[in-house]
């Protein structure tokens, strides 16, 4: 058997897709301003203009934070702790915000209430939408959450479901197949290109072989490699193994791969290859040429 070589891309490659929210408001951010998210990281979301004074009252004070599109809730805990560490030291605000009550009301919400019938188990995983955020230092980890559950849900109302529906396939299935979508396509043209290349191998009972599934349900990070004794794994995650989707979402989409995921190119693709630039892929319908392109890239063939 044969299985589509994973990107293996981490979702610190992208930023929030020019989507910006503020607790209790919608705010757009600028293209320009999503790159130089990417760039600065978390820096970028607590800095404010130099020549701006402190205000004298510091719990009105506005702090950012930007979860990035394809975040685990994993790594948005690590990114809610990093971002309160970093107010401390250089704003010299003690946020109530904390990593750990962001994991504790994360694992204490709940899905939107059309989901609830199509779930396998309890997570909120991908409804948590990527964005940046503005917060206070009295602002809770649960209104936080909240908002984020309120903006994908914002979102999701503008998806059209149609054609995933006539695939047969649910929305939180369409949800699944924006989270792999996410951390597989960087170039944004390849994203419906990804998501029928899974379609396709759905469709025809084909294991997924998306290793990033792998890495989500054994919490490996993409800097580690894959060993065999991983992709071997009982893991209901692991799509070497298992056919169909994994259990819930391996991260949290942004809106063009949520688009992409109800909307899939009209296309025969099964496999995908990743090209030596390390962002686009070669698409085939052919297992030979997959093989024949693995072996070329430095991938070993098949």
């Amino acid at each position: 058997m044969v299985f589509a070589p994973t990107s293996e891309r981490t979702p610190d490659l992208r930023s929030a897709q020019g989507q910006g929210r503020q607790i209790g408001r919608v705010r757009a951010l600028p293209p320009l301003l999503a790159i130089a998210a990417t760039c600065l990281l978390i820096g970028a979301a607590l800095d404010e203009p130099r020549a701006q004074a402190r205000p004298a009252n510091r719990e009105q004070a506005t702090l950012r934070i930007i979860f990035q599109e394809g975040f685990s809730a994993r790594q948005m805990v690590d990114r809610v702790a990093a971002v309160r560490r970093i107010a401390i030291a250089k704003r010299g605000i003690r946020p109530r915000l904390t990593g750990t009550a962001y994991r504790r009301a994360v694992s204490q919400a709940v899905v939107p209430a059309p989901f609830e019938r199509y779930l396998k188990r309890r997570s909120v995983e991908g409804f948590l939408f990527p964005a940046l955020y503005e917060f206070t230092a009295s602002t809770t980890a649960g209104q936080l959450v909240a908002d984020q559950l309120a903006a994908f849900q914002e979102r999701w109302a503008g998806i059209d479901l149609r054609t995933a529906r006539a695939r047969g396939r649910t929305p939180y299935d369409v949800l699944i197949i924006a989270s792999m979508v996410e951390r597989e396509a960087i170039a944004p043209r390849e994203r419906p290109l990804v998501a029928a290349v899974i379609y396709n191998r759905l469709d025809r009972g084909m294991p997924l072989g998306i290793d990033a599934t792998i890495r989500y349900g054994l919490g490996i990070p993409g800097t580690r490699p894959l060993t065999q004794e991983h992709l071997r794994s009982d893991s209901p995650y692991n799509t070497r193994r298992f056919t169909g989707l994994p259990p819930t979402p391996i991260g949290n989409p942004g809106l063009a791969s949520l688009r992409a995921a109800a909307r899939p190119a009209k296309v025969d693709y099964l496999y995908f290859v990743r090209k030596p630039d390390k962002i686009h892929h070669l698409f085939t319908a052919d297992e030979a040429e997959f093989c024949r392109k693995s072996l070329e890239f430095g991938y070993g063939g098949c």
